[in-house]
Parts: C-alpha cells; structure tokens; sequence
C-alpha cells in the first residue's frame, strides 16, 4: 500500500487528508504530518494505518477539547465525560486528558478556587450549594475542603448578605423568603440573625 495523495482538508482548516492506494484513509494535522514524516509515494502497512488512525483521532479530539476549554473552564470530570459522550476509545481519551493536564489547561485545584470564588460573586451560592455542584463536577472532596474553607475564596455570610438585599423585595412575606434561602443552602439561624441584622 501506498500514500497516492496528501491534500488540505475543505471544511477543517489546518488538517490534511490522506489517501492511500487512491482512497480516503484518514486525516492529521499539520504538527502531526510533520512530526510523522509522511509524504506522497511512502510505503505504507496496514499496521501503519490502523496506528495513524488512532493519532488522527487523537489529534481530532484534542482540538475539540481545547474547543470545550475556550468557552469555560471545565474539570477533569467534564472532559471524561465529553469523551464517553464522543465514543473516544479509552487510548485517546486518557492521552487527551494527560496532554491537557501536562499543559495546565485542566486543573482541578484552580478550576475549584475559580469556581467557589465566581459563584460567592456572581451567584451567591451557600456553602452547601458549592459543595453540591463541585461533586457533580468529580472533584475531590480535598480540594472542595480547601476551596470552600478559604476566606480568600468566600465567605458565607457575605453571600447570604448579598442575596438578602438582592431578593428580599420579591417575597411576599419573610417566612417565605426564609425558606427560599433555606433551598439555597443556607442554615437557618444564619438566616435569621442576617435578616435581623439588614432589615
């Protein structure tokens, strides 16, 4: 069998298809064609092909998680399940992780503190909520400690504060404004003593 033809890929820029015996056989991008040496009228095995089928998926799937990780940080956790969701076979989906870690681009300790300190912010979530949504994330119950126990991150009371002012005006009645903090994870003597202390 033999390489008959390389040519730039139409609809994924950056990527090149390769053919062999005068056929489509799969496709790589431009750092991996380089770094395999490949040309037109190489000799090429079957067992060659099926290798480079895997680094063609590797490569493809590398640059939808990179994708993924452009639009918001995501946990390690996320991009496993990305990849389930995508059928990467078990290969490529660890290489892709282990690349991404390499690199810092996952990271489950930052992607905490991040986390816990943009919801205390934008969002502000109990520190029961925080926990909640970080173990759905699969991060580990360590580094939750860690996040939510730092003062640097959050402090509890300051978003129950700010969601007291926030909200209060909506509830017709304050038992009923209590018991939505409540669903938000908040304790009830914090509550109590906030509402106090603001209105």
């Amino acid at each position: 069998m033999v390489i008959t033809k390389i040519s730039k890929a139409i609809k994924t820029e950056g990527r090149y298809n390769i053919f062999v015996d005068e056929k489509y056989s799969f496709s790589l991008d431009e750092l991996q064609l380089a770094s395999l040496g490949l040309h037109k009228g190489q000799e090429i095995t079957e067992d060659d092909i099926e290798k480079l089928k895997v680094e063609s998926n590797f490569g493809k799937g590398y640059v939808r998680a990179l994708d993924l990780i452009s639009r918001r940080q995501r946990s390690e956790k996320e991009i496993r399940d990305y990849a389930w969701r995508k059928q990467w076979s078990a290969e490529v989906r660890d290489r892709i992780v282990e690349r991404l870690k390499d690199r810092h681009y996952i990271d489950d300790n930052r992607f905490a503190e991040d986390f816990v300190r943009d919801r205390a912010v934008l969002r502000n979530f109990s520190k029961r909520r925080m926990v909640q949504e970080l173990v759905k994330k699969g991060i580990d119950k360590v580094i939750i400690e860690r996040a939510v126990n730092d003062k640097n991150n959050f402090d509890e009371l300051e978003s129950l504060r700010n969601l007291v002012v926030k909200k209060y005006g909506k509830y017709t009645s304050v038992d009923k404004f209590i018991k939505y903090l409540m669903r938000q994870g908040f304790y009830y003597n914090d509550i109590k003593s906030t509402i106090d202390e603001l209105l």
